[in-house]
């Protein structure tokens, strides 16, 4: 009989989805189903994967190449399968190959060529593809050199992270110096990588799957929030609400023609950054994605499953012949290979956070991921989903009241349709002295209310008092403790929505009219009848 080992995501923590489970779990039933043993080697014991019935043996270790190597001399399986437990798994890649272990599913040097930075560009430019410019920075001063070469912002971080620990988006020359002092340190061995921070883009997750020979598109999503926000941690819609069916032709292209370079050999997910109608490639990741399930609900089709047959030889032509031939005849959902085409179903991911189990932590997006869970909303228009999403996520969007808005400079001309929008569905719009200037000489019915600085009645006594129903406010920097600190602390404490990026704002708006339009009412959708 057939064996394999299976490397799970390792320790649970926050930043690591429990999404890489899912994956593992699914594998082992689609192996089991195949008639093949499972091995499985992890050490999270909030997962269905070290349940003690889900695989045929289990391993109760670190996921290290000590004790990897240590269960292969033991149960001598036909393969290892690193592509469903994340980032930890994948890198062990290398170090497997060279003891001579067989790895199932993608090869080693694929996996290196898309995780090696230098390696990764010269791909995408023997493609004829768009990156946004970067560099690797090994000395301070070279950091300041590469960042203004590249011109601000950029978007810096460590080379050894996960789950995007130590990342954040930098301005200017001061907020760079400040960065390299506190949060990292630089060295040869420990070099930073920038990249620049694409301003007003739009961030789009795929997730494809492929056999060596054909590749199919499992989605292509549209984030909400703005790019530069951690995809753990952004909402995301399938299909993509805003973008052009053209763009999204032209990201399901570019995918298939970055996952046929790699040699792929089941999952992987691709990341791209939208600016100007131009895509530009930000990242792929040859493994199971923290969107599979969300992916596979959506699409019908459990993708980690098909992916661990293909790991054995099994071709997707003979999988899912049914997607073939809507391929051929013109019949397929043009954001999926998978679905039909006239499908009109908006399913949105929402992201749950840990905010109330930290107090002093600033409950706003960024480059890091904060998240412990998701949520998934499901109707026919973008609008309803995403008010689905918030509700499963425990937020309840007000259908009247006042809305307290407060953004960084960079944001006001941005917010100005944002809060004319509200005033239309009957808010009052309050806002403090700088957004309250900008979107009153643009001839805006706005209120002014005092910042926590500026003496009382504030803007936070306000919140306590059940004045304000909505909060949208942008982060204007690291200046921890500000103002905007203790207003986003606030919404938390008192449960009033609110939203750190001017796009989850108009995702907002839409959700909110759309709502209204039915009249209050939302339609109950069962996965087995989608």
């Amino acid at each position: 009989m057939r064996k394999v080992l299976i490397l799970g995501s390792g320790p649970n923590r926050i930043g690591q989805g429990i999404e890489f489970d899912y994956a593992c779990v699914h594998a082992v039933l689609a192996l089991r189903e195949a008639g093949i043993k499972t091995i499985m080697l992890n050490c999270n014991p909030e997962t269905v994967s070290t349940d003690y019935d889900t695989a045929d043996a289990l391993y109760f270790e670190p996921v290290v190449l000590e004790n990897v190597l240590e269960v292969i001399r033991r149960e001598k399986p036909d393969g290892v399968f690193l592509q469903f437990g994340g980032q930890t798994p994948l890198k062990l890649s290398l170090s497997l190959q060279r003891e001579g272990i067989n790895i199932l599913g993608t090869p080693p040097e694929s996996i290196d060529r898309a995780e090696d930075r230098e390696l990764f560009r010269r791909l995408i430019e023997e493609l004829g593809l768009k990156q946004p410019p970067s560099g690797t920075a090994r000395t301070k001063e070279e950091a300041l050199r590469v960042a203004e070469s590249i011109g601000y912002p950029v978007l810096v971080r460590p080379s050894y992270v996960l789950g995007g620990r130590a990342m954040r988006i930098v301005y200017d020359e001061e907020e760079l110096l400040s960065y390299l002092s506190e949060a990292v340190s630089v060295s040869y061995e420990r070099p930073i990588l920038i990249d620049k921070y694409l301003s007003d883009s739009v961030e789009v997750d795929v997730d494809a799957i492929g056999d060596g020979e054909d590749y199919l598109i499992g989605a292509v999503m549209e984030h909400i929030e703005e790019a530069g926000v951690h995809s753990g941690d952004s909402a995301a819609s399938i299909p993509p609400y805003s973008l052009s069916q053209e763009v999204v032709e032209e990201v399901k292209r570019q995918s298939k023609l970055i996952a046929k370079a790699l040699k792929v050999k089941g999952l992987v997910n691709l990341q791209f950054a939208i600016k100007d109608g131009e895509v530009y490639v930000l990242e792929v990741n040859p493994r199971a994605s923290r969107t599979v399930p969300f992916v596979s609900k959506t699409i019908g089709y459990p993708l980690a499953k098909l992916s661990a047959l293909i790991g054995m030889g099994r071709k997707l032509r003979e999988l899912v012949p049914e997607v073939f031939e809507r391929i051929e005849r013109g019949l397929s959902h043009w954001a999926s290979d998978f679905m039909p085409a006239g499908k009109r179903i908006y399913s949105v991911k929402e992201v749950v956070f840990p905010w109330n189990r930290f107090p002093e932590e600033d409950p706003v997006l960024g480059p890091e991921m904060k998240s412990t869970g998701e949520v998934m909303g499901v109707a026919e228009e973008f609008g309803l989903a995403y008010y689905k999403a918030q509700l499963a996520a425990g937020s309840r969007l007000p259908m009247a009241g006042s809305v307290f808005i407060s953004v960084a400079d960079r944001d006001k001309p941005k917010v100005v349709e944002l809060a004319k929008g509200f005033i239309e569905e009957g808010f009052k719009v309050y806002a403090t002295s700088g957004t309250y200037r900008f979107l009153k000489e643009r001839g805006l019915e706005v209120h002014q209310v005092l910042k926590v600085s500026e003496g009382r009645p504030h803007v936070v006594d306000m919140l306590k008092n059940g004045d304000i129903s909505l909060v949208i406010n942008t982060p204007t920097g690291r200046k921890e403790r500000s103002d905007a600190y203790h207003i986003r602390r606030s919404a938390v404490q008192l449960h009033v929505p609110y939203a750190t990026t001017v796009r989850a704002g108009y995702a907002i708006l839409e959700a909110i009219r759309c709502f209204k339009k039915h009249g209050g009412r939302l339609k109950v959708y069962a996965l087995q009848d989608l």
